[in-house]
């Protein structure tokens, strides 16, 4: 009896955490939704959502959101496969995360030293011949950088899942005469699909929401949910549009979770 008091008891700070820091944040959102900018009960924020240009800002949310995820993904598993197969691939492992540890703000800073007109990038180009280019905010640097911020989140799990394989079932499938495009097709990749959904999970869904990226490496030429969000807060100062807009993003991560749900069934 008192062991199930004194347990119930540790859970005490992690509830209040989870409603001071969850549930309030979220409830005080859902609340400025239904305001107008003057403060009044309104439902003119979800109509003014659906018109096309949210719709068509969403979209673009998703359609960015995907580039990277995709790009990432086809980046990651390679690089997470090769790792499994070298000698030191803790230390390899470990030079990959460190980059996530240092501020977002510092990494985009040192990017635009990078692609600016007198950068490393523009330097290297100019030596071989095709000469400087804008490089700097356009889709590409976008992308460049946000793939390069979010591949260590995607090769973790990827690399995780593929280190706890059991290597008799690769095995088993070359003696019965597969092919090494067949294990990895009808083996591997079914049995770290796991690692898959979550690297998935933890970069598709961040770059749904970005905005410092969009402001210091794409320059305002790419609008993302994050961005709309960042833009009635802080500029028109309409937080009960910059707050439906939250509540849409939201539910559109919870619904990306329930899809990419990495539990099998039945657990």
């Amino acid at each position: 009896m008192e062991n199930n008091f004194t347990r119930k008891l540790y859970q005490v700070p992690y509830l209040l955490w989870i409603v001071l820091f969850v549930i309030a944040p979220i409830g005080l959102v859902l609340y400025y939704s239904f305001l107008d900018i003057e403060g009044h009960f309104s439902f003119e924020n979800y109509g003014k959502f659906f018109t096309p240009v949210y719709l068509k800002m969403t979209l673009s949310s998703f359609w960015y959101a995907f580039l990277i995820t995709a790009i990432s993904l086809v980046i990651a598993y390679p690089t997470a496969l090769l790792l499994t197969k070298t000698k030191h691939k803790q230390l390899w492992l470990l030079l990959i995360i460190v980059p996530s540890w240092i501020n977002l703000l510092l990494k985009a800073y040192a990017f635009l030293g990078i692609f600016g007109t007198y950068g490393i990038a523009n330097s290297f180009l100019q030596v071989i011949g095709i000469g400087r280019q804008q490089l700097l905010f356009t889709d590409f640097s976008f992308v460049f950088v946000s793939v390069y911020i979010f591949i260590p989140f995607m090769i973790l799990p990827i690399f995780n899942s593929l280190s706890e394989l059991n290597p008799t079932l690769i095995d088993a499938a070359h003696d019965l005469g597969a092919s090494k495009w067949t294990v990895f097709r009808r083996v591997i990749f079914p049995l770290t699909i796991n690692g898959v959904k979550s690297g998935t999970q933890v970069t598709f869904i961040p770059a749904l929401s970005l905005f410092m990226l969009t402001r210091l490496i794409a320059g305002n030429r790419v609008i993302t949910l994050g961005t709309a969000i960042e833009q009635q807060f802080l500029v028109t100062q309409d937080w009960g549009m910059g707050s439906t807009i939250a509540v849409f993003l939201i539910v559109i991560m919870v619904l990306i979770m329930l899809v990419t749900n990495t539990r099998e069934r039945g657990v």
